[in-house]
């Protein structure tokens, strides 16, 4: 990699990717998010957070995959991690539908807070499609190159030893299209959000499938709650 500053990721992950640092796409990434910067545009989650999922969850230690889109652009909630807010923050609608089918599925009461690092500790690689957005302005950073750099992310994944990866809504399906679905347990389900989660989100079981996987392969089951 280049003179430039470390990115703060695990390094399990960085020995994959530090050659996509290197490369055409990342630099015009890297350009574009210093000229918005240069307008005053107010870019989340912070810049030390924009990895924090590659932090907070290594290589070695994933055994789940949940695919979200873009961070939230609303003040002081992104950290990094996919459908989960900083503490403080209320919990937002999805993650409130996805509390509900835990505690339908599981029979327990769900968190009470909207942070998921609590599963991003235990091996829930919780993945954007784009890292960053900007204030106010949801999808605003698609088709920049993040999403080249995601999916060499899980293409590492894909020849990882066999996990779980939890596809809610066409977005996630689709770019997870190419992922070895017999070598792999693929869960798909309706995007969790309010508009969508009454179309079999609701009634999905999927953390109850993933427990019952990784229980069977003697990997460790996540505590959702």
């Amino acid at each position: 990699m280049k003179s430039q500053k470390l990115p703060e990721m695990d390094i399990s992950w960085f020995k994959e990717l530090e050659q996509e640092f290197d490369k055409p796409y990342m630099q015009d990434l890297r350009n574009f998010l210093i000229s918005e910067k240069h307008q005053k545009k107010v870019i989340y989650p912070e810049a030390n957070k924009t990895f924090n999922a590659l932090k907070l969850t290594s290589l070695e230690s994933t055994k789940v995959v949940i695919i979200g889109q873009d961070p939230y652009h609303g003040v002081g909630q992104a950290h990094g991690l996919a459908f989960s807010v900083e503490r403080g923050n209320s919990i937002p609608p999805s993650l409130i539908n996805i509390y509900k089918e835990i505690k339908s599925d599981l029979k327990k009461d769900p968190p009470i807070r909207g942070d998921l690092s609590d599963w991003a500790a235990q091996g829930v690689l919780l993945l954007n499609s784009v890292l960053t957005v900007e204030n106010g302005n949801p999808a605003s950073h698609a088709g920049k190159g993040w999403e080249i750099f995601t999916d060499k992310i899980i293409d590492v994944l894909n020849a990882r030893n066999a996990m779980v990866f939890l596809l809610w809504g066409s977005y996630a399906q689709k770019k997870c299209s190419f992922i070895d679905d017999k070598k792999h347990t693929v869960l798909k389900a309706p995007h969790p959000s309010p508009l969508s989660a009454h179309r079999g989100f609701f009634g999905c079981k999927h953390f109850s499938k993933t427990n019952k996987f990784l229980k069977d392969n003697e990997r460790g089951e996540i505590k959702w709650c």
